[in-house]
């Protein structure tokens, strides 16, 4: 059996995961990613996206990331999320809202710097809901 490690997935509202998993897939803002036992130790931001948790068990699950960053450790990976719901849990008009929401706030943005994270959280949520919603 492969080695095994502790995995954390919170959001500001609750803890969505804690359990012993064989890797974690996560959308970090530098590239996605997959987390094992034993990796370096790592900090990095998560842009939206896709969380796949690979459990001890072999079962596959899922969660929408919409942010945050995560704390790898040789021991573990604690995932700290903006916001954060199973997949499926995650409905089109809520994706549509947050992109409505983004585009709206986009108008209205004075400085440069915050109208290129705009567009960039406006791209990656369309990308989010091609890839989740059928």
């Amino acid at each position: 059996m492969a080695d095994s490690f502790n995995f954390e997935l919170v959001s500001p509202e609750r803890l969505l995961v804690s359990s012993e998993v064989v890797s974690v897939s996560i959308p970090a803002t530098e590239g996605e990613m997959t987390v094992m036992a034993q990796h370096s130790p790592v900090m990095t931001t998560i842009k939206p996206g896709i969380v796949t948790v690979n459990g001890v068990d072999g079962k596959k699950d899922q969660y929408v990331v919409f942010g945050g960053f995560a704390d790898i450790l040789p021991a573990g990976c604690t995932l700290l999320a903006e916001s954060a719901v199973h997949v499926d849990d995650i409905s089109k008009d809520e994706l549509d809202s947050r992109i409505e929401a983004a585009r709206n706030e986009l108008k209205d943005a004075q400085h440069h710097e915050h109208q290129s994270k705009l567009e960039e959280f406006i791209y990656h949520m369309t990308s989010l809901k091609d890839a989740v919603v059928e």
